[in-house]
């Protein structure tokens, strides 16, 4: 069996990289405003010097092999990349939409035989309110046998109340009756 060693290169782009999440370990919670200048302060030369240290990387390395086309690519997107250190509510990577975003592409099979156009709308829409749930702290488990429940006796005129944002179990609305 091959062992392959991992590149020099790409172990050193990894570890400047964990320098930045180091940095995000460190102000996460904090203030947008906080989190701002600190990245100005921190993460700011670090970025800036991984750039320059991307651009000599790359000139040594075939231009085929799939390490330099990454460099490339990183260098093609750099003022995206960079937007995360001049405003403080943005996030360093988009982890949070891709995890959001992964039940779709492990049920995107099953859902070949969704029957219909309408089946497939209808598949969306359940995990578009199971996702929205999920993000609000909520059990979506919960959160669709509480609103299932109460949606026919609720008043159509306060039906905002049952939305993920704004829910609260029946369970705790009669305990603070």
């Amino acid at each position: 069996m091959i062992k392959l060693k991992p590149s020099p290169i790409a172990q050193e782009a990894l570890s400047r990289i964990g320098a930045l999440y180091d940095i995000e370990d460190r102000i996460r919670g904090m203030l947008p405003d906080e989190r701002r200048d600190l990245r100005q302060q921190h993460a700011k030369p670090i970025l800036a010097e991984l750039k320059e240290w991307i651009e000599d990387a790359q000139k040594t390395l075939p231009q085929k092999q799939k390490l330099a086309e990454a460099m490339r690519y990183a260098l093609s997107r750099w003022s995206a990349l960079s937007v995360y250190l001049d405003d403080g509510r943005v996030e360093i990577d988009n982890n949070i939409a891709e995890r959001a975003m992964r039940p779709l592409g492990i049920g995107r099979k099953n859902w070949l035989f969704a029957g219909s156009d309408k089946g497939g709308e209808r598949i969306a829409n359940i995990l578009s309110i199971i996702e929205t749930a999920k993000l609000h702290g909520h059990n979506p488990e919960a959160y669709l046998t509480d609103v299932l429940t109460r949606i026919q006796d609720h008043p159509a005129h306060r039906l905002e109340e049952l939305l993920p944002w704004r829910w609260s179990p029946l369970k705790e609305l009669n305990e603070a009756a």
